[in-house]
């Protein structure tokens, strides 16, 4: 665990020396673990640390018979972002799904982007539109409220992107019919803090493994107060 200055909570698109320095805690097995200091700079890290801990999953699909019930894969990322807009959340869907290099033996991953609400999932829709070959779709969570859930079977990675905290229910539905398939929270829209309050859901958020996190924090203490970073990512699900 090390601790460093970092440039602020909500990255810009190029390093500023001016920038106000704060204080985090830094959790990395990346081979040069350091924070970020651009969004490009997030987002490559964050595909990395996502890309290399699905990746053994995906290559490893569940034997049949096999008598030992195993462990769904469930990972959470986080980016800071200042502006939430559909055109924002769009973009940053596609810079990080849309060539995320994740390896595996025959087909191409099929990825299932779920969003909150019809708009996301228009924007994000015409946003992928420029890419000349697409593996990733994208749904809505309304699709998904009748219990019909037979157009997830065609995903191999279900990615729920910026959720809110009154669709947990429909979202526990969705992780437990995809079982043993991975599934990814990106960016919910409630805070680490918050998650005490969720009840029965607490342990199914609990569930999932933060692999990449760049959140802001406030530590207050007895004679102080202070304002910092947690910095967090992992490489090949370590």
């Amino acid at each position: 665990m090390e601790e460093s200055p970092v440039s602020s909570l909500y990255l810009p698109s190029k390093p500023s020396a001016q920038s106000k320095s704060l204080r985090f805690s830094l959790k990395c097995s990346l081979s040069s673990p350091t924070p970020p200091t651009s969004k490009e700079e997030a987002i490559l890290q964050a595909k990395t640390s996502l890309s290399t801990t699905l990746e053994k999953p995906l290559n490893n699909p569940k034997l049949a018979g096999k008598l030992k019930k195993l462990k769904q894969p469930r990972f959470r990322v986080e980016i800071p972002v200042i502006d939430d807009s559909p055109g924002s959340l769009s973009q940053l869907a596609l810079d990080v799904f849309g060539d995320i290099p994740i390896k595996r033996k025959g087909l191409p991953v099929k990825i299932l982007v779920l969003w909150p609400n019809p708009n996301l999932t228009e924007a994000a829709i015409m946003a992928f539109d420029s890419l000349s070959s697409n593996t990733v779709e994208h749904n809505d969570f309304s699709s998904v409220t009748n219990e019909d859930t037979r157009f997830l079977n065609s995903a191999d990675v279900v990615v729920f992107l910026a959720p809110e905290a009154s669709q947990l229910a429909v979202m526990k539905t969705v992780t437990d019919s995809l079982y043993p398939k991975p599934v990814v929270i990106f960016n919910p829209q409630w805070g680490f803090e918050e998650e005490s309050s969720f009840g029965e859901l607490r342990g199914f958020v609990g569930s999932f493994e933060v692999v990449y996190s760049f959140v802001g924090l406030e530590v207050r203490g007895v004679l102080s107060k202070r304002k910092g970073m947690i910095f967090k990512c992992v490489r090949d699900g370590v």
